[in-house]
């Protein structure tokens, strides 16, 4: 049977404050019951002893037992004395039809006194009674009996319940408004957080609820919106994801129908005779630059995918930077001629770094070749130092820069600014700095960007030194 979690929580509200009540109603009637007879118990026992006291000093007049028999009287209290063979030798009242058991007899000859609540056995009504022994020079010469009706007792324990019955009722309804509000306010809360569910499987991650320290469910609308803000900034990532795979077909399609639409047409044109003797080996020279730009092409792509799935292996060992620099600048130094840029080198002789050759190489050549396709009339200066625990390499260029939009995207697949679309001699399908980065991250090492438009950029990189 299907319960609404609000009357679940009613229910129990409810049921948990009245169950508390009843319990705290009945233990409080029945102390109130026991003060109210012992009240009486003392009062008799206390006139009890008064009367024996005189009793023990001589007064046995008959005027002085009247006199105490017309105060009690005023009390509704009657008493009985007794002799050594329990026969009654004054009474007022009722005291004269009471007969005692041998039991009671027997514990006031010992000197215990007897005390007896409620009592309906031997008076037409309840009675609460209270018998002392009375002892002279030490014997046992009798005792008295003092009663009192309980129907004055009965009647505040009755009033008092009733006031309680009445108490349990107005708690029971102030509990049951109470626990009303409370679980619609927090039914509230929890349909708030199933709406706000409902909305982001249907496809909306900008909804948001109210959060707070204060209880479990406002912890929880926390959690939840910091969940939502997540699943909302991968939503994004997929949709940039999936907007650069598109552009990355294009760039696909665009990138080798070039080279094989050129290299189609050089082994076509020197098939049919198209081409003269003269140009074909301009033709050639240019099918083997397209061959070897679509060998580019691939193995970027395959470097990619070999990085990210972990099937790359560093060969690492200890390399003079600065040899490796000399080897970067020789195989760039055309490249930064034709846009009228000049290669630096700031490296000691004898700095060190603790790296695979090939794929520092690879790193290097690929920062490089970005700060020379940005640059034109500059300088890029490749500077190595040692520091305590790392080697620091920087490639420095006066360029066009960037601003901070674009480097927090540059590290991201398929990314390439508008600008490199056309004109990118390596890293055509915007994989290159995001293969560096891994390729650092693989040798332990930490790569970072310092750039300002219109002012240059500066790659930091730091590796390891062996240990």
């Amino acid at each position: 049977m299907k319960m609404k979690y609000f009357y679940q929580q009613l229910w129990s509200h409810v049921s948990v404050i009245v169950i508390a009540i009843l319990i705290l109603s009945l233990l409080f009637s029945h102390f109130i019951e026991n003060l109210i007879y012992q009240d009486k118990t003392d009062e008799l026992t206390a006139y009890g002893k008064n009367i024996l006291a005189d009793l023990e000093q001589g007064y046995e007049s008959e005027s002085v037992l009247q006199e105490y028999g017309h105060v009690l009287a005023g009390r509704n209290i009657q008493y009985s004395l007794f002799d050594p063979s329990s026969a009654i030798i004054y009474s007022t009242g009722r005291g004269a039809r009471i007969k005692l058991e041998t039991e009671e007899w027997q514990k006031i000859q010992d000197g215990y006194t007897v005390v007896v609540k409620q009592d309906y056995k031997r008076f037409n009504e309840g009675v609460t009674f209270v018998l002392l022994p009375y002892f002279r020079h030490g014997q046992f010469v009798g005792g008295i009996l003092l009663a009192s009706p309980i129907k004055g007792s009965r009647d505040i324990i009755s009033q008092i319940n009733q006031y309680l019955f009445y108490t349990v009722l107005v708690a029971a309804a102030v509990a049951l408004l109470l626990s009303w509000i409370l679980s619609a306010f927090h039914v509230r809360r929890i349909k708030r957080l199933q709406e706000a569910t409902s909305l982001i499987a249907n496809g909306d991650y900008s909804v948001r609820i109210p959060s707070s320290d204060f209880d479990e469910i406002g912890e929880l609308s926390k959690d939840f919106n910091q969940m939502v803000e997540k699943l909302e900034g991968s939503m994004e990532e997929i949709d940039r994801l999936e907007n650069r795979r598109r552009q990355f077909m294009a760039d696909v399609s665009h990138e080798l129908r070039t080279p094989l639409t050129t290299i189609r047409g050089v082994i076509d044109g020197i098939r049919n005779q198209m081409i003269p003797e003269s140009e074909k080996e301009r033709g050639m020279l240019m099918a083997s630059q397209e061959t070897k730009r679509l060998i580019r092409l691939v193995n970027e792509n395959l470097d990619y995918e070999k990085i990210r799935s972990n099937q790359i292996k560093l060969h690492k060992e200890n390399l003079l930077l600065a040899e490796v620099m000399e080897v970067i600048r020789d195989q760039l130094e055309i490249q930064a001629e034709e846009k009228h840029n000049e290669i630096v080198l700031e490296v000691d002789q004898d700095t060190m770094i603790y790296a695979d050759y090939d794929r520092l190489t690879q790193i290097l050549i690929n920062i490089t070749k970005n700060s020379i396709q940005f640059t034109e009339n500059g300088t890029i200066t490749l500077r190595g130092k040692m520091e305590e625990q790392v080697t620091i390499i920087e490639i420095e260029d006066n360029g066009m820069g960037m601003d901070p939009r674009e480097i927090e995207r540059i590290w991201q697949r398929f990314y390439k600014a508008m600008v490199s679309r056309t004109n990118n001699p390596y890293g055509e399908f915007g994989l290159g700095l995001s293969i560096v980065k891994q390729l650092v991250q693989l040798h332990n090492g930490q790569i970072d960007v310092k750039s300002e438009k219109g002012k240059g950029t500066t790659f930091i990189l730091k590796f390891p030194i062996e240990k």
